[in-house]
């Protein structure tokens, strides 16, 4: 049975999202009116069409980046790791989002069988650094010069080439192209309950982090990224960010 929660009464570290919870967004202005419902829908069929070609196009690179992934080291090409996704769903005549685990897909960055303590490590560091006003220079997000990562893998994260397997999240509908990322959930547990509106979007594959700095910002600048897509979400909005996620990617600023 789905627990129900309203946001500003959730505590993370004592919730497990693996239970279905559920963001209790009643009262939430504008969030059941039909616009906002077309706005859903249509998204998902634009993320379906986009993905569809895109996965098309790019299908030499995927495989070029297979075969490089596998030569590079041993290990698998694929990298998983559960994390912390969302989905919409009907309850009581209201709109509600469902917290809920999904496997997460990137191209293999790092060694076979990297110890995914080290990063949770610095994601403790960077959040237990308080944001003195609004978002603080708390260092990067990502761990810079981390020896897990192998020859291949430093290029492909510098060009996020790493990332097009989430495209098959994209396809499963645990993933939009636009939101924001998905976070383990040893991440989720750092979130304080004023930040569980970021849940109330699709996790994606670019963001409004990804396109102002990617690795480059902070812990919780990252997570002002996020929570200002969640209030502001629009077809607009997502279309800015997926014309701004070109040049972001071509200039790799910020990118680890």
């Amino acid at each position: 049975m789905a627990k129900l929660a309203r946001i500003d009464a959730m505590v993370p570290a004592q919730c497990n999202p693996a239970e279905g919870i559920l963001l209790d967004l009643h009262g939430a202005e504008g969030f059941n009116a039909p616009s906002q419902t077309f706005y859903h829908n249509a998204k998902r069929a634009t993320d379906l069409v986009l993905t569809a070609l895109l996965l098309i196009v790019l299908a030499p690179l995927l495989a070029i980046t297979a075969v490089a992934v596998k030569l590079d080291s041993p290990g698998p090409i694929l990298f998983s790791q559960e994390r912390i996704g969302t989905r919409r769903v009907r309850r009581d005549g209201m709109t509600r989002w469902r917290l809920e685990p999904f496997k997460f897909f990137k191209f293999r960055s790092m060694i076979a069988d990297a110890d995914s303590g080290v990063h949770e490590r610095h994601i403790a560091a960077m959040a237990n650094r308080p944001a003195k006003s609004g978002p603080s220079d708390t260092g990067p997000i990502k761990l810079e010069r981390d020896p897990r990562i192998t020859r291949v893998g430093r290029y492909l994260r510098l060009t996020s080439i790493d990332e097009l397997p989430q495209l098959i999240n994209v396809l499963r509908g645990e993933m939009s192209l636009v939101g924001p990322r998905p976070v383990p959930l040893y991440e989720f547990a750092r979130y304080r309950p004023e930040h569980m509106r970021r849940f109330t979007v699709l996790p994606g594959i670019s963001g409004l982090w990804q396109v102002r700095g990617r690795c480059a910002l902070s812990f919780w600048e990252m997570v002002s990224c996020d929570l200002e897509y969640a209030d502001k979400q629009s077809f607009w909005t997502d279309l800015k960010i997926m014309v701004r996620t070109i040049p972001a990617l071509v200039s790799t600023r910020g990118a680890g």
